[in-house]
């Protein structure tokens, strides 16, 4: 009798993969970040990634991260988290008590509508604007609101390659 795999994803590991692997949709080329909202009993509810509104050419949209604020994107893109809750065509009852994993913590407007869906955990891998005031409040909306945050306790770091031959 052999013995089981030794090096297979835990939970944790893999809905953050999934999170990374919907970032790679993101035709943003600074920042491209993934979302996958997982229900308590571990099944995938929705995932989502950072880009242009529906309708919004991706042509025409201005990816710039710098000039006046409406030649940016800032104005304009859709967060991962907002995609991902957006793209979920269930009840909202299911979203209430979700699990959010993102690579990047969440900003204090995708903290507003991660709060709003009902999902009360949120796992992240990167949280490079921690001292950003939309992040400080972010934290402040998800403490007083009861959401709990954490970093991604990874036992390695990992690669991941996918051969799609």
């Amino acid at each position: 009798m052999s013995e089981k795999r030794k090096d297979y994803l835990d939970w944790d590991e893999y809905f953050m993969a999934i999170a990374k692997l919907s970032a790679m949709r993101s035709k943003d080329p600074s920042t491209q970040v993934g979302a996958c909202i997982v229900s308590n009993d571990n099944r995938i509810l929705s995932i989502g990634y950072n880009g242009a509104p529906n309708g919004f050419n991706d042509d025409d949209f201005p990816w710039s991260r710098e000039g006046e604020n409406l030649e940016t994107k800032y104005p304009y893109v859709c967060h991962a988290e907002m995609n991902a809750i957006l793209n979920y065509r269930g009840s909202k009852k299911d979203l209430e008590n979700a699990k959010i994993y993102v690579d990047l913590f969440p900003c204090n407007e995708c903290a507003k509508i991660i709060i709003q869906s009902g999902i009360k955990e949120v796992v992240y891998l990167s949280d490079k604007y921690a001292d950003s005031e939309n992040n400080i409040a972010s934290r402040k909306l998800f403490d007083n609101c009861h959401v709990k945050y954490s970093k991604i306790k990874l036992k390695q770091e990992r690669k991941i390659e996918i051969d799609l031959k």
